[in-house]
């Protein structure tokens, strides 16, 4: 790993390893400079085989394999506990308890600690027990009815409100304020974050509308849902896609006048005239290709950008001059996020195989050399 700097350098951070969120979660923290070990099971580090996979969310923290399932690999578990200043699991409603780690057992260890934990469904309520996964979220939360064009299906948007702004962001919010608390307090806490409260709160603005009459019942049919043809996207004479977002009087002037078509209507029409103006966008769009129609728009404050796949977002000039993609260890990833002006976040290091740094972290969280041997001859640790 590189030398740690950022916003929460000197923070100890004792990652369960899971999916999504969590991980999420774990990789900004890293990136904002705390010291993140993540914890993988011992099946994972006998299962491991050449190179670590190229997965992103794994960046920047050490990887230590142990048995959660064995007496000994918890106890090892609850002594990193005893140094850390956050916990961060994913697991369902009742495994950590099982375990013998749940926030209780390591509140009492540790009354500093930040226990930061998130499932979908949340720990109480009927649906608590169940499977589930983002989409299923999104749906009980509202967030999903509203996302699709009218007429249509709901569209799943990937993983991006559930897993990653409703979970994974989330709890990186909760974890940092709990960690603010704790400067005046001493006292650490749970943070407990749920996908599917997540998504509900991300859906804010839309009961702010609703409330104002300004979103209605049907889905594709409002301002910012594709209901409206200036903000929506287009297809190009190449095959590509431009994305439109003239909301505002003067913007929709400028996209008119650039685009120089003289029956296109020089104001907005009410939502009664949107159907046509839509079709007319859509052939005016397809007489030129994607580049041309950014060499025609990219001046004219018009609120446009071309639609890019996430392949060709790293080579475009803006993201470019921005470094808002890095190449690390030869992997193409989004740069950390956001920018701070003294104390920068940064990849602190490539992907862990799992249970590369076992002895290494061990050691320097207080572990003997003996005490290292006897727990992975014990099937504590590998």
């Amino acid at each position: 790993m590189s030398a740690r700097g950022g916003p929460l350098a000197g923070l100890k951070v004792v990652e369960l390893q899971g999916l999504g969120p969590g991980p999420f979660c774990a990789m900004l923290l890293s990136d904002f400079g705390a010291d993140v070990v993540r914890v993988e099971r011992t099946q994972a580090v006998a299962a491991a085989d050449g190179p670590p996979p190229p997965d992103v969310l794994a960046r920047g923290r050490r990887s230590i394999g142990v048995n959660l399932k064995s007496p000994d690999g918890v106890e090892a578990l609850l002594r990193l506990v005893d140094r850390a200043d956050v916990l961060i699991e994913g697991f369902r409603p009742g495994v950590t308890e099982r375990l013998g780690a749940g926030p209780d057992t390591c509140l009492a260890r540790n009354p500093r600690l930040v226990y930061g934990r998130v499932t979908g469904w949340g720990r109480t309520g009927p649906y608590a027990p169940y499977a589930g996964h983002d989409i299923n979220y999104l749906a009980l939360s509202g967030a999903l009815w509203s996302i699709g064009r009218g007429g249509e299906a709901p569209v799943a948007p990937l993983t991006y409100v559930g897993d990653f702004g409703g979970g994974g962001m989330l709890l990186t919010i909760g974890i940092c304020a709990a960690l603010a608390e704790r400067a005046s307090s001493g006292r650490g806490q749970v943070v407990d974050a749920a996908m599917v409260d997540g998504a509900a709160l991300l859906n804010s603005f839309l009961y702010g509308m609703r409330a104002m009459g300004m979103w209605g019942q049907e889905r594709g049919r409002n301002l910012l849902d594709t209901g409206a043809p200036f903000y929506d996207t287009y297809e190009t004479a190449d095959g590509g896609w431009i994305a439109i977002g003239a909301l505002e009087p003067q913007f929709y002037r400028n996209l008119v006048g650039a685009l120089g078509v003289p029956d296109l209507p020089a104001t907005q029409p009410d939502p009664a005239g949107w159907p046509a103006l839509r079709a007319r966008f859509a052939e005016v769009f397809r007489t030129r290709t994607r580049d041309e129609w950014c060499a025609v728009l990219e001046a004219a404050e018009a609120c446009f950008a071309p639609v890019l796949s996430p392949w060709e977002a790293p080579e475009h000039p803006h993201n470019a001059a921005r470094g808002t993609f890095v190449a690390h260890e030869g992997l193409v990833q989004p740069a950390p996020a956001p920018r701070f002006s003294r104390t920068p976040a940064r990849i602190a290091g490539p992907v862990a195989r799992p249970g590369q740094h076992t002895d290494e972290v061990l050691t320097e969280w207080g572990f003997a050399p003996d005490e290292i041997e006897k727990l992975r001859a014990g099937g504590g640790v590998a």
